[in-house]
């Protein structure tokens, strides 16, 4: 062994860890395990420093300036038999932990979830948000997902919490107990009650699910166009009056132009339609039912407008006008 390899080992006395974007954890790399005694351990807010001997955890070390000696190191010395004046350097496993949120991080369905809504019957749900997290039970992160590796970033986790999120997706909104539309209005409620479905999941790993939001939540398309159109329906109310209104009003515009039933274009067999329809109407009190009630000149002015329309035949008016003098006088 060189003189080189020699100090190296022998003089560990500073120890810190400046962690980049994206770091969860590391392994200490002390060569051969050896830190000298006396060492200084800087221990940065949001981080934790353990300390493992033959696997198990030693020591803990919160945020702060320390030293590494018999004082401080209580369970290390203990479980190595050291006198209280041991100066030889001391061999151990050092991790570091950032105990920080870790934000801003995304997920969403890459299959769509089939749930069962309570309206509509069965859907297939597509849903994308944010989320964060941080480690909450270093132990169980550290013997679950660090193991023996040097690092563990986000990234290495990150399959692995988007498959839970998934999988508490599809039990958070299979329930059926509250329809999409009511999902989709309130996405504040959602969001509360999926990060509760998410949270044992995380737990399960150490881990302390900060935050959850959902920002986006649809159908597939052909789906999201027929609840559309029955917005629509529900909009418009009693279907057979929304259809005459339109057919009156293009009746209406038809007789201002020239050209009368020209003037309907596509509209011309609804309106004759219902043109027809409302002359039956008309027609129907022979004996003084069907127009009772309702002003006779009024009712020859409708006739009128049909008349101009191309709606009913010179023949049909003049018909229904007579009758309808003959009430008047």
């Amino acid at each position: 062994m060189g003189i080189l390899d020699f100090l190296s080992k022998q003089f560990i006395d500073v120890i810190d860890w400046t962690e980049e974007p994206g770091d969860l954890a590391i392994r200490y790399p002390a060569q051969d395990r050896e830190i000298q005694n006396g060492a200084q351990l800087t221990v940065r807010e949001g981080q934790k420093a353990f300390f493992y001997n033959e696997g198990k955890i030693a020591d803990v070390f919160e945020p702060g300036l320390h030293t590494l000696d018999t004082a401080n190191l209580p369970i290390l010395t203990a479980l190595l038999n050291w006198d209280k004046g041991f100066a030889s350097p001391f061999k151990s496993d050092l991790y570091f932990f950032t105990t920080k949120e870790q934000a801003g991080l995304k997920w969403g369905t890459a299959q769509p979830i089939t749930v069962r809504d309570a309206e509509f019957g069965p859907l297939r749900i597509r849903a994308f948000g944010s989320y964060s997290f941080r480690l909450d039970n270093i132990a169980v992160f550290a013997a679950k997902l660090m193991g023996t590796l040097e690092k563990l970033t986000i990234a290495d986790v990150e399959t692995q919490l988007r498959g839970a999120i998934a999988t508490a997706l599809a039990s958070g909104l299979g329930g059926g107990s509250t329809a999409f539309v009511d999902l989709a209005a309130d996405q504040a409620a959602l969001s509360e009650r999926l990060k509760a479905a998410v949270a044992p999941a995380f737990e399960a790993w150490g881990l302390a699910c900060c935050t959850f939001f959902v920002e986006s939540l649809s159908l597939p398309d052909n789906v999201q166009e027929y609840l559309d159109k029955a917005s629509s329906m529900r909009v418009v109310g009693d279907l057979d009056r929304y259809v005459k209104f339109q057919t009156a009003d293009a009746i209406g515009t038809a007789a201002a132009q020239s050209g009368g039933v020209a003037g309907i274009g596509a509209g011309a067999a609804a309106g004759l339609a219902i043109g027809q329809s409302m002359a039956g109407g008309l027609g129907q009190g022979n004996g003084g039912q069907g127009g009772a009630g309702e002003d006779p000149y009024a009712m020859i002015q409708k006739l009128h407008g049909l008349l101009v329309a191309g709606a009913i035949t010179q023949e049909e008016f003049d018909g229904k006008k007579a009758a309808l003098l003959a009430k008047i006088g």
